[in-house]
């Protein structure tokens, strides 16, 4: 009784062995009589369906294709976007109306990093200038001329006469005067 032991002599590993024969396809250029060895994508929505030629005539072929043919310009353009993200669906970043989100309250902070809040609480004004300067909604530095031109702004929208007596706006009115004589008196000193 012989046994197979899995060796092979030098000779059978130099001797490939032969693949069976593979139907040769025919180029599917009209006229053409040479051996389709060059695919083709058949058409845009059926790229996995080939289309078989010579190698002239898939050169031929590359070159007058067009994917985008018979689309307009929105429609390359969606399928451009489409294409970046991998044809897959994408939402804005921090949107939470397609996952869990960011939730601090989720994970053990140990170090304190998030006790804050999702937003850091805006500093106050510590002196009476940058009170003012808040007040009136400017940044230093601050011109004689552009303190002027927005102290005029919101006297006309806040002045009483121009409200009907509203009470909320007269006390904001008298917050901007307060706040323009501030910043007029931090200028000219």
């Amino acid at each position: 009784m012989a046994y197979d032991t899995g060796k092979r002599t030098r000779r059978e590993w130099r001797d490939p062995v032969e693949a069976p024969a593979i139907d040769a396809r025919s180029c599917e250029w009209a006229g053409c009589g040479d051996e389709g060895l060059y695919r083709a994508p058949w058409s845009r929505d059926e790229l996995q369906r080939y289309r078989w030629f010579c190698l002239e005539h898939v050169r031929t072929y590359n070159k007058s294709w067009n994917y985008y043919a018979g689309m307009d310009d929105y429609q390359v353009e969606a399928d451009v976007r489409r294409d970046t993200v991998w044809q897959r669906p994408s939402w804005p970043l921090g949107s939470r109306h397609h996952g869990p989100g960011f939730r601090p309250g989720r994970i053990s902070d140990g170090f304190g990093f998030f006790d804050d809040g999702p937003y850091p609480t805006p500093k106050r004004p510590a002196t009476a200038e940058e009170r003012a300067m808040a007040t009136l909604d400017l940044t230093p530095p601050v011109t004689l001329v552009a303190l002027k031109a927005r102290y005029k702004q919101l006297v006309k929208l806040y002045h009483p006469d121009a409200n009907g007596g509203d009470k909320a706006a007269e006390e904001k009115f008298k917050d901007i005067s307060e706040a323009y004589r501030i910043v007029m008196g931090s200028l000219t000193s």
